[in-house]
């Protein structure tokens, strides 16, 4: 249950990035959720590989390529999503940022506090 409840979250956080950012465009609800289901399995899979690939230039950049990572990820969901569009790099990486805090502060208030 707690599974369904971070997706919609993570959908509603991608629904409102179009509010935020004129360069992000997601058509519908179902487009979110099905772009939050992608970018979850992605980030499940694919992330942790480039993390360690990109781990010098991460330590370099003192963790400031893992923002760019991240709006790269994005980037890749929405060049194969039908409905979902991010209009550049630039956009898609603060669209990231945006997502990750929208998506954090939202599941903080819903879900609250965990008790052991």
């Amino acid at each position: 249950m707690k599974i369904l409840l971070v997706w919609l979250i993570n959908a509603a956080a991608l629904f409102a990035l179009p509010y935020l950012f004129d360069s992000i465009r997601v058509d519908t609800f179902y487009t979110a959720l099905i772009v939050a289901l992608i970018l979850s399995i992605i980030n499940t899979v694919i992330r942790p590989i480039l993390l360690v690939l990109t781990l010098p230039i991460t330590v370099v950049t003192l963790g400031l390529f893992i923002l760019v990572l991240n709006g790269l990820l994005l980037w890749f969901v929405a060049s194969f999503v039908k409905g979902f569009t991010i209009a550049g790099f630039w956009p898609a990486v603060f669209g990231a940022i945006a997502y990750s805090v929208i998506s954090w502060a939202a599941s903080a208030v819903i879900l609250g506090k965990e008790k052991d």
